[in-house]
């Protein structure tokens, strides 16, 4: 009964204190109107002050990237026309080997495959005589190994090519020399410079015998086209004697024939009338015996015989005349056909000497070509003999070489194997140069140029480097990034960290005041009435303002110029006023002036990423900042 009671009292005091101090905690609540008013007056603010500064200003751009090694290239192989087919792969690099300028990057049927620096890839043999770009990396890649090919001027010649040999047995290799085709080209156009100066040699004396058959026929012509024109000018003579002379003289014998015959039949008449008068007398006188006129008829007939005979012989002469006389125009005709066969003669004559004349000139002038060709011919062999000569020695194969933009590299991953062939891609490798894939916004991507100088850090892993904007691509969502970024790409200058795959930041400075300025903070700002900005600055126990110029607005702070009054660091200017009875320290507000600040670093909220220097949201004194 005892323990009862005890704990019945017990529980009443309890429940007692609890009343009871619930009626103290709700008296403690309860306040008077006088406290009330006390408590709702408000408090006497007071500014807060932050000193003016002089400090540099920036504005930056901070993203993301991925550290890797530069893009991975592929090492191929080009056939080589010196070898009858590709070679086998013999020797193989491991991932991440390291290879500098002047190593043999791989085997192929026991011969090496060379690396060396050049932006031109090796796609044909280099030997002697040849030029171009390939030829002067491949020079300039053995005066870096210590190897002197004379003159750097893009020709392959025999100190050239004594510089690669030196290199090739440096290394333990043995000089790719002459193949058996070659040296079998160079037989090959020995013999056929041999025979092409022989036939010069013929064709020299046939073009100077040809020479001679011209002046042989000129002089054969010559003296033929003389006998003719002497046989022509006789039958000329002849014509024109006879066409002065023959009528002339026959004309005067028909004159004299005519002349003749009539004397003699004058004397014949003359003789037969006296011959007829004696007759008459004989008749006539009786006297005269019969015997008589008998002897003076018989003389008579005898006569008169005599007279016809020479009237018929006068005649006959006559007639004969005549028939000269005719004869005169056919012996003309004669004398001038063979004048005129003279003639044709000579002109035969002449046109054949001109004809053969020509003939001789064309087989000089043929002569002449052919020694020309002949000799050209004999010249270019001895010049390719002379440049297959000159080619022939030492040469590196287009399968020996590979040339790569930036050495040393390191490989990346192998794509050929053992046993296979030595073409096309085997390999591929980067170089050592660190890079950083990452993207900008598309508000951002126009501020960043190649050469920019980035910041790399990454805090939680100690992460600190450098390095330089090596590109930025010209249309977003290529590299794969979204079609919102663009694609950019960072070298990392030299360190000694190891950040490959590793996540870092980026930070980008695009705009800044190139020195210290004066700076105060965003907030400390303000518009006067008439638009112009100002700051209110404490002089002695009281503010006054200050009007100012803004510039740049980076990280919380602006860069102003007075324009009115001074302004020095150091000075103190109004950035808010402080509630007593909730006070906000310097560094709040400071905090607060940098809140907005984002991955794209703008100023303020309404700060683009083009960073135009605003003085605030505001301030109509943006437009003069800029």
């Amino acid at each position: 009964m005892t323990r009862n009671r005890v704990v019945v009292l017990s529980s009443v005091l309890a429940v007692i204190g609890a009343v009871a101090l619930v009626a103290w905690m709700v008296g403690s609540k309860i306040e008077s109107p006088a406290d009330a008013a006390a408590r709702t007056a408000a408090p006497t603010p007071s500014p807060i002050l932050v000193p003016v500064e002089k400090r540099v200003l920036g504005s930056n751009i901070v993203t993301r990237g991925t550290v890797r090694f530069g893009l991975p290239q592929p090492v191929s192989i080009a056939p080589s026309v010196l070898k009858a087919k590709s070679g086998l792969v013999a020797t193989l690099p491991v991932r991440n080997a390291q290879f500098v300028e002047g190593e043999v990057l791989f085997t192929a049927s026991g011969r090496p495959v060379f690396v060396l620096l050049g932006k031109v890839p090796a796609y044909r043999d280099l030997a002697p005589g040849a030029s171009g770009d390939d030829v002067r990396q491949l020079e300039e890649a053995l005066k870096r190994l210590g190897f002197d090919p004379g003159p750097i001027d893009g020709h392959y010649d025999q100190r050239t090519a004594a510089a690669v040999e030196k290199w090739y047995r440096a290394k333990n290799w043995e000089p790719f020399g002459p193949t058996l085709e070659q040296l079998a080209a160079i037989r090959l156009l020995e013999r056929d410079s041999t025979d092409a100066a022989r036939i010069e040699v013929a064709s020299a004396a046939a073009q100077s015998a040809a020479a001679l058959g011209v002046e042989s026929a000129r002089a054969t012509a010559a003296n033929n086209n003389r006998k003719v024109a002497l046989e022509l000018a006789a039958r000329s003579a002849e014509f024109q004697r006879l066409k002065q002379t023959l009528r002339k003289d026959e004309i005067q014998a028909l004159e004299n024939e005519r002349a003749k015959a009539k004397h003699a039949d004058a004397a014949a008449e003359a003789d037969l009338a006296a011959l007829i008068a004696d007759r008459a007398l004989i008749v006539l006188d009786p006297r005269q015996p019969e015997t008589a006129r008998m002897n003076a008829d018989a003389k008579l007939e005898v006569a008169r015989s005599a007279a016809q005979r020479t009237r018929l012989g006068g005649l006959a002469a006559i007639q004969t005349a005549e028939r000269a006389m005719m004869t005169v125009d056919e012996r003309l005709k004669l004398a001038e056909g063979a004048e005129q066969a003279a003639r044709l003669t000579e002109t035969s004559n002449r046109l054949e000497g001109e004809k053969t004349i020509q003939a001789a000139l064309d087989a000089q002038k043929l002569a002449q070509i052919e020694a020309k060709v002949a000799a050209g011919r004999a010249r270019q062999l001895a010049t390719d003999l002379g440049g297959a000569r000159s080619r022939i020695g030492i040469q590196v194969p287009a399968d020996e070489l590979v040339f790569i933009a930036s050495l040393p590299v390191r490989v990346e991953e192998i794509k050929s194997l053992v046993g296979g062939t030595a073409a096309g891609t085997v390999m591929t490798v980067t170089d050592n140069q660190l890079a950083v894939d990452a993207s900008l916004s598309l508000e951002a991507a126009p501020l960043v140029k190649q050469g920019m100088s980035v910041t790399i850090d990454e805090q939680a892993l100690g992460v600190k480097a450098t390095g330089t904007v090596a590109m930025v691509a010209g249309t977003p969502g290529t590299r794969g990034v979204d079609g919102f970024h663009v694609y950019f790409e960072v070298k990392v200058d030299a360190t000694d960290m190891k950040l490959d795959g590793v996540s870092v930041r980026l930070t980008i400075p695009i705009k800044s005041t190139q020195g210290a300025v004066t700076a105060v903070p965003n907030s400390a700002l303000s518009l006067a009435a008439d638009g112009t900005s100002r700051v209110q600055v404490k002089r002695g126990n009281a503010l006054a303002y200050v009007s100012v110029t803004p510039g740049l607005s980076a990280d919380g702070y602006v860069e102003v110029t007075p324009t009115s009054g001074t302004l020095e660091p150091g000075d103190l200017v109004v950035v808010g006023y402080n509630n007593p009875t909730n006070p906000r320290s310097i560094t709040d507000m400071k905090s607060s002036a940098d809140t907005g600040s984002n991955a794209d670093t703008k100023a303020n909220a309404d700060t683009k990423a083009n960073a135009d220097t605003k003085a605030n949201a505001d301030s109509k004194s943006n437009a003069d900042s800029k």
